[in-house]
């Protein structure tokens, strides 16, 4: 466990290559905010956190025990070790609740959160994630900053009839 990072890993360095790219400037690793967030972008009040599959129970249902057998709903990015299975059951389960916990947190200072995944990042998928991030800071930032609308001239009723293709006579 002690060679795990938690900062600079290799989905994270795709994520921050992938937005220093497209022009998103970030922090990292803000000390003051619930749950130290891997980028903090602040003109976008937007919290990134890249989680790992498997550290975070990325789409697992956690098993329950039911007749002294372990029911498993293993995904296809995160798999529970058959070994020990109650120590990794309990400690994704907890990390799941405190992931929610930050992220309620965050919402309640005025954050916007995003979760992107390890298994996201895959060569197949990754520039489509990339972009959808990219997409989805631009939509944070218009709405929070209003999107500027064009003002037309307002038009009298007269001027808004138009001749009909075919008019009936």
């Amino acid at each position: 466990m002690a060679a795990i990072r938690s900062k600079d890993t290799k989905p994270e360095m795709i994520v921050r290559r992938g937005l220093w790219s497209r022009g998103f400037r970030y922090r990292l690793n803000h000390k003051r905010l619930p749950g130290h967030p891997d980028l903090v972008l602040r003109k976008y009040r937007t919290c990134i956190f890249v989680n790992g599959c498997f550290w975070h129970g990325h789409n697992v249902a956690l098993p329950q025990i039911d007749n002294g057998e372990w029911i498993i709903d293993n995904s296809e990015c995160c798999k529970i070790p058959r070994t020990n299975r109650e120590f990794w059951v309990a400690k994704i389960r907890r990390n799941k609740e405190r992931d929610k916990e930050e992220q309620r947190k965050l919402a309640s200072m005025g954050w916007h959160c995003i979760t992107v995944w390890e298994c996201e990042l895959k060569p197949q998928k990754r520039e489509e994630t990339l972009d959808s991030i990219a997409f989805t800071l631009n939509h944070i930032w218009l709405q929070d900053h209003g999107a500027k609308t064009v003002a037309y001239p307002k038009l009298e009723e007269e001027d808004t009839q138009m001749p009909m293709a075919a008019e009936e006579l």
